[in-house]
């Protein structure tokens, strides 16, 4: 029994020993790739021959001998989860960004109640997710809501010049989100273009993103409850 327990462990000692040797030597032929960026976070995506990186805050997936460099979604279709989506909560639930180092002098602001509680959100106009999280925070009250134009998808930027420079932002906001109402803003100087740099420097590749007051980060669509809970989390 002890001579089994003892070649168990040794066996153990010898993968684990493997398994960071892969890591790094991965770590070492990116480098040669992205020779200005930190890679961090090399892990092998289970049941299949793919690593998952995080190059300068965004997530890829790379093959065991660096040949192929994937940036995408992964699914799972036979359980319906967005792997990749997941994956990024976990990582961004890890980051944080400090609430008051946002461009909030750019946002179109909603006060709700007594707007004690604050969150901010990259959305982008034409974004099917950022749509239902409009619907789902029309259940939240007492809150501050700091929404930042990040207009990622085609064709999304003219839209949002054009929420931008209604006479109401906010109002032509809620009737594009909510009821499809398209905006009638004239042309005037907008802050998108500051908006974009900014999300770019923190790694916000998809939309919403949201920022909530104690610096976590949430990428995607999540329900009121799930909002309430993370306005109700420590802030410090």
């Amino acid at each position: 029994m002890y001579n089994k327990l003892f070649f168990l462990s040794i066996l153990i000692c010898l993968f684990s020993s493997i398994v960071h040797a892969n890591e790094a030597s991965l770590k070492k032929s990116l480098s040669t790739y992205f020779p200005n960026e930190k890679i961090e976070i090399i892990k092998k995506v289970p049941s299949l021959q793919l690593y998952e990186v995080v190059i300068g805050n965004q997530l890829f997936y790379v093959d065991e001998k660096v040949n192929y460099f994937f940036s995408g979604y992964l699914f799972d279709l036979k359980n319906e989860k967005n792997l990749t989506e997941e994956r990024l909560r976990e990582i961004k639930a890890k980051q944080r960004v400090d609430i008051d180092s946002l461009p909030l002098e750019h946002a179109i602001k909603e006060v709700k109640g007594n707007g004690k509680r604050k969150l901010v959100i990259f959305s982008d106009p034409n974004c099917g997710y950022c749509k239902r999280l409009e619907k789902e925070l029309v259940q939240v009250s007492n809150v501050t809501i700091y929404t930042l134009l990040y207009p990622i998808l085609n064709g999304s930027k003219e839209i949002a010049e054009e929420i931008w420079c209604s006479d109401n932002k906010f109002e032509s906001w809620n009737n594009y989100m909510l009821n499809g109402v398209k905006p009638t803003g004239k042309s005037c100087e907008t802050p998108i273009n500051t908006l974009l740099q900014t999300g770019k420097k923190y790694g916000f590749n998809s939309t919403p993103t949201i920022v909530f007051a104690n610096g976590t980060i949430v990428p995607g669509m999540i329900p009121a409850e799930m909002i309430e809970e993370k306005l109700n989390e420590p802030i410090n």
